[in-house]
This record gives structure tokens, sequence and C-alpha cells, in this order.
């Protein structure tokens, strides 16, 4: 499934996120591609280990943590550390690739489940660079507003589209899941939907109560700890 995020980022969070993308230092995206992805990387990447790079991180995953749409759609186990791309000038595409599916962190391994781009710069800034994901009805083609964001299967065949002008400014990230099946995921972030919108409708009632047993159950059932 794909689940677009918004306001994962506030307008204020965008501002101070650009001003440190501006800052640099910038260094050649093909350096982190796996073996398959490395031919059709061409980007650039902020440096890993750069402050404006462990700013950004700080920022981004302190807004995921209360991101109650994010929590629900993701079960988050494990979060890779976000990286941060530009594609512009002769670096501005990224073409068909599939995310590697297992990652280190920290000397652990980690199972990439889902992928997740925020994006940093507003569609009028950059022609082009559509984040474009295939799935089993085709693909979807995705150009969000800065501070949202798009959560989708790690296992998609996916790419972004040549920038023709400006720049095209993410983050982007990968989610080792409690619950690994992309189905099971989906059924629980359905019932999750549902319960909340009963108890808007409704308020806690004895029906909402037996139907949040039941998704504590299915976790319960599902999940990998």
């Amino acid at each position: 499934m794909l689940i677009r995020l918004p306001d994962v980022l506030s307008a204020d969070q965008v501002r101070h996120a650009r001003e440190l993308l501006a800052q640099g230092p910038w260094e050649d995206g093909a350096r982190t591609a796996g073996r398959q992805a490395v031919q059709a990387k061409q980007n650039e990447q902020l440096a890993f280990a750069s402050p404006q790079a462990q700013a950004l991180r700080e920022l981004l995953l302190g807004a995921l943590e209360r991101h109650p749409l994010f929590l629900s759609a993701a079960l988050p186990k494990k979060i890779v550390p976000p990286q941060f791309n530009r594609y512009t000038g002769a670096l501005n595409h990224y073409g068909d690739h599939v995310d590697n599916a297992i990652r280190s962190l920290g000397g652990q391994r980690v199972r990439g489940d889902l992928s997740c781009t925020v994006f940093l710069a507003e569609p009028h800034e950059y022609e082009g660079g559509e984040l474009v994901v295939r799935h089993a009805f085709g693909e979807e083609r995705v150009k969000l507003a800065a501070g949202q964001a798009l959560l989708y299967p790690a296992s998609s065949v996916h790419r972004v589209e040549p920038v023709t002008a400006g720049a095209r400014l993410a983050g982007f990230f990968w989610v080792e899941s409690l619950v690994r099946g992309e189905e099971q995921r989906r059924i629980l972030f359905d019932l999750d939907m549902a319960l909340m919108r009963l108890r808007e409708q409704h308020g806690e009632s004895a029906e909402t109560v037996a139907l949040m047993g039941t998704y504590h159950n299915l976790l319960r059932l599902w999940a990998d700890t």
C-alpha cells in the first residue's frame, strides 16, 4: 500500500531543514548505492556524517515519533537513519530500481519492509522529479508538498524522473516493521483507521473496546518483536 503522510514537518521545520541543506556538504549519491542501483543512481546526497545531516535526522525522527498515521501504517520496529538527497543539473534522476532488502544499523541487520520519502521542496520549485512507484495496478506518480511524505513497500520497483529545472530536495529512509507481511499491515492499518472514525462519531463504546481487542490480538499474532 502507498500511504501519503500529511504534515510530517511543519512549515517552520521545513524552513529550518532547507537552511541546513543549503549549507551542504554534498557528495555523489552513487557512493551509497547497491550493486544494482549504482548504474541507475544519478543524484547527490548530504554527507552522512556532517553536522547538518545529524541535525536533520534528529528533526525528522522526532517528527515521525509524533505522527500517528506513520506509526499506524508502518508499525516501526527499527528505522534506518534518514539520509537526504538533491536532484539538479547533471545529477538529476534515479532510474528503475529496488531497494536493498537488508541494511546495517549499529552492527545489526535491519530488514527493509518499507521505504519513505519526505519531500523538502515545493512542487513549483522544480520541474519533473516525480517519484514513480510500480504496484499491482500500474504506476503511481507522486510529487508532494514540502513537509509531506510517501510511505510504500520497499519491495516496489520505483524511480525518480529527471529534474529538468530547479532542484528536488528530499529525505529518505527505510523501516523494519513489527509486522513483516504487507497484507497483515494493511489489515491492521484499515482496522485502526476504522476504529478512529468510530470513536470520532460515537465515542468510546463496548463495540470499539471489542474491536480494539481484536486489533491487539491480531498484532500479537503477527508481530515480530
